[in-house]
């Protein structure tokens, strides 16, 4: 994970246990990839859950490195 990435998405045993988040935020990356991916609009999900374009991307993002080092070591 990139460095700015690392300051976007969180991983805490204490926070939803231990899913990947947004950080300051209790949101895991899977909820929103998942909405986009069922076909909300970004816009939506960011009002919605209060946050920011740059915090969407990187929750995209770092779903797509799990995906791909999932789909490489398998």
């Amino acid at each position: 994970m990139t460095p700015k990435l690392k300051k976007l998405i969180k991983v805490d045993p204490k926070v939803r246990f231990g899913k990947p988040v947004i950080a300051g935020t209790r949101v895991p990356v899977e909820l929103v990839v998942g909405k986009i991916a069922g076909g909300m609009e970004i816009e939506a999900v960011r009002g919605e859950y209060d946050l920011t374009r740059e915090q969407v991307m990187a929750a995209q993002y770092a779903a797509a490195i799990v995906s791909s080092e999932r789909f490489l070591s398998a």
